[in-house]
């Protein structure tokens, strides 16, 4: 019996579940079997959560336990891997009850190898919404959206739901906007009942109304948690109010990105507020620049925080709670050292049950600085959710702080500052990546230890990108190193992101869908300009030496009343040395000595009369004629030019890293900084650019037409102009 319990509990069942799946006899003795088969073709540690989770499924729904060994086979093969998937499989057993069963029409009835991707949700989510678009824009967010959910479904039958979900919310949000107050009004499906003021004893009933906290698994409700939290309403008036709360000890990178953009966002929504709140309990890590930055990139992703605040606003109230801590004996001095305390089977400590008045007394000593670095810090009495037991609250740092100076010689870690912080501001959601799931019980715990108000924390699903590094001690260790440049300049992909879902499980996103979303924000903001990397002078010989107009060229053209500038056209232009071949080639339509081709916006169409070469036989010169468009044949393509142009410099950006993933061993076995792309950066010091771009500040963004999305680097001189190259144009393989 206690073999079969621990084989349960070992699938990911809880000790309660196990215990009650032991007294239905035929459940227990399936499931048995069912975790024997996947142990076959896994061993006996290769059973994850996940997959214990569906083998207790279907060995709890199956009626046929013929089909037992079968179905478990599929899950341990990582044939059925959804709950969706294993209802069909069932459905399919069911129906087919001869043997034996035909595994195509199996796979195929239970999308066995099918692959949903994240483009085909946006595709099919994107159908639906046009379909819906004119009564979801009049009745907004009153419209039924499990009818947008249920034809996309429909659309994509092996589609994660949870993933449809986001995508849905995502498009409706980009349609409609955050809502409004007539979005917010709507009849309450209960009308509750009023607690009169002379009630004492906060009603559940009321809380809900106005703020569902306690509701959320996992929350912790105290006998004084309603008060707490009737307190707390009254004081936001029920508003969401989140926060974005960094470390400033690093360089943001895409993570942060999905954090900032989910804590404002969620606000925003919501018609609640964020706070950017610096997380600054670490003298020793922190430097202004990166405060500076962390804002810089807030405000760059087009979000302004309600209020900006510090940790260290709290300092003189977190000791004052320590104390307190301390006092309600739930906090005690300890001098095991630092190495003493790695890990998760760390010795109980032998101070853990010394009186509280002689803990007091060494915390105020700590205070005071009358211990070394190392000899004392001040610990919590609890167990984390990771098994870590007693996790440190303080320690000792004789550093200086940004902020405080040389006031404290002790600071507290994240674990005692990050929940208190958001009690004391009133959020009411803490949203963190899924790996702070281990310390959500500690949150909730030292919230109720102190008989604070207690906000709810929510996981979400952290966010990887391949082909890069999603670390902050990673990304310095690039700067340092010298492969990239500092913060402005870094190439780990940092904050460039804005349309990505949320869910709980963690994500890998491919760098195309990162530059989808980045080139249809600049298609709309980034005005067109015509600039040449490669030039090769083209003389028009039947233009007067001294021949100059002006040509108008749209700075949106796909929408022309956005406005527009001129560029000067001569008889000398310059152009890519792609755009000319001297031998004609079949489906090559730009200029040949046979082929003409357009000038984009100056209205003429050029004929080759010459090609002048050099003592190297390369090409140098093109003399050619030129007629007006409008009586000259269609040509097959128009190109860009420039005339009298700006002398550049251009700085052409690709991967980092070679490989998909340089942080996985198997794929990288000598680190990350052994697996950088050496050829990741192009720089052209004379390109050559029109002169609308003259004048530019530092991070305009342009789009040179047919060449890609550009921006101007901070190394830009007054002489000479930099630019970066953010993303490439979309490619056409139809376009040569």
């Amino acid at each position: 019996m206690a073999d079969t319990l621990t084989l349960f509990t070992s699938i990911g069942l809880s000790e309660q579940k196990a215990k009650e799946t032991l007294k239905n006899e035929s459940l227990s003795s399936s499931l048995k079997e069912a975790i024997t088969q996947a142990q076959r073709v896994h061993g006996a540690s290769g059973v994850d959560k996940a997959m214990g989770t569906l083998l207790y499924s279907m060995a709890s729904r199956l009626k046929d336990t013929k089909r037992l060994a079968f179905l478990s086979e599929s899950i341990a093969q990582r044939k059925i891997c959804t709950e969706l998937q294993l209802a069909a499989a069932l459905d399919f057993v069911k129906s087919h009850p001869q043997d034996p069963i035909n595994q195509k029409e199996f796979d195929e009835a239970c999308g066995v190898g099918v692959v949903i991707t994240p483009e085909q949700i946006e595709e099919a989510v994107e159908a639906v919404i046009k379909k819906h678009k004119d009564q979801l824009l009049k009745e907004r967010y009153h419209f039924n959206m499990g009818l947008l959910m249920g034809e996309a479904r429909s659309a994509l039958k092996w589609a994660d739901g949870k993933v449809i979900k986001n995508e849905v919310d995502m498009q409706v949000l980009h349609l409609l906007g955050p809502k409004t107050e007539a979005d917010l009004e709507k009849k309450p499906k209960v009308k509750k009942a009023k607690v009169t003021e002379n009630d004492v004893k906060v009603k559940k009933e009321e809380v809900a109304v106005n703020g569902e906290n306690y509701t959320t698994e996992g929350y912790v409700v105290t006998p004084n948690t309603m008060n707490l939290l009737k307190k707390h309403l009254e004081f936001t008036g029920g508003q969401i109010r989140t926060r974005f709360p960094p470390e400033p000890n690093g360089i943001l990178h895409i993570g942060h990105a999905k954090a900032i953009n989910f804590n404002f966002g969620y606000a925003k929504a919501n018609n609640g507020i964020c706070f950017l709140r610096y997380d600054d309990t670490n003298p020793e890590k922190e430097e202004e620049k990166y405060f500076t930055a962390i804002k810089d990139m807030v405000e760059w992703l087009g979000y302004k925080p309600y209020a900006i605040t510090h940790a260290s606003d709290n300092f003189h109230q977190l000791y004052d709670l320590a104390v307190d801590l301390i006092r309600r004996g739930h906090a005690y001095v300890c001098h095991q050292k630092g190495e003493e305390l790695k890990g998760h089977n760390v010795p109980q400590s032998p101070w853990r049950d010394r009186p509280i008045e002689e803990s007091l007394v060494l915390f105020e000593r700590m205070k005071k600085g009358l211990f070394a670095e190392g000899e004392a810090t001040l610990r919590m009495k609890m167990v984390m959710e990771d098994g870590k037991m007693d996790p440190v609250a303080y320690r000792i740092k004789y550093t200086p702080h940004h902020r405080t100076g040389d006031e404290w010689c002790i600071y507290p870690t994240y674990d005692y500052t990050h929940c208190l912080c958001d009690s004391i501001e009133h959020i009411s959601h803490s949203l963190c990546t899924k790996e702070f799931q281990a310390r959500r019980s500690s949150y909730y715990w030292l919230c109720n230890a102190l008989d604070l108000y207690c906000p709810v924390q929510w996981e979400y699903g952290r966010l990887n990108l391949t082909y890069t590094v999603v670390s902050k001690r990673k990304i310095i260790k690039l700067v340092e190193t010298g492969v990239v440049s500092p913060i402005h300049k870094c190439r780990a992909y940092t904050v460039h992101i804005s349309q990505v879902g949320v869910t709980v499980s963690q994500t890998t996103t491919e760098p195309h869908l990162l530059e989808a979303c980045v080139r249809d924000v600049l298609n709309e903001t980034a005005p067109r300009a015509m600039a040449v990397l490669e030039p090769l002078k083209v003389t028009i010989t039947n233009l007067p030496e001294n021949f100059k107009t002006d040509v108008r060229v749209p700075d949106f053209p796909a929408d022309e009343a956005k406005g527009s500038h001129t560029v000067p056209f001569t008889r000398t232009v310059f152009i890519e040395q792609s755009d000319f071949r001297e031998v004609m080639e079949k489906g090559y339509k730009r200029l040949t000595p046979e082929q003409p081709v357009g000038l984009r916006h100056a209205g003429y169409v050029i004929s080759v009369q010459k090609v002048i070469k050099d003592t190297q036989g390369k090409v140098v010169e093109l003399e050619v004629t030129c007629c007006s468009s409008e009586t000259a044949e269609k040509p097959k393509a128009f190109i860009h030019w420039v005339s009298e142009p700006l002398v550049c410099e251009v700085r052409l950006y690709e991967r980092l890293f070679l490989h998909k993933h340089p942080e996985d061993p198997s794929e990288v076995p000598n680190g990350f900084l052994s697996d950088i792309n050496s050829n990741s950066l192009q720089v052209i010091s004379s390109a050559l650019v029109d002169t609308s771009v003259k004048g530019a500040k530092v991070f305009d963004k342009f789009q040179f037409e047919r060449v890609g999305y550009f921006s101007v680097d901070p190394d830009s001189t007054a002489d000479k102009l930099i630019f970066n190259r953010t993303v490439t144009l979309k490619e056409d393989p139809g376009k040569i």
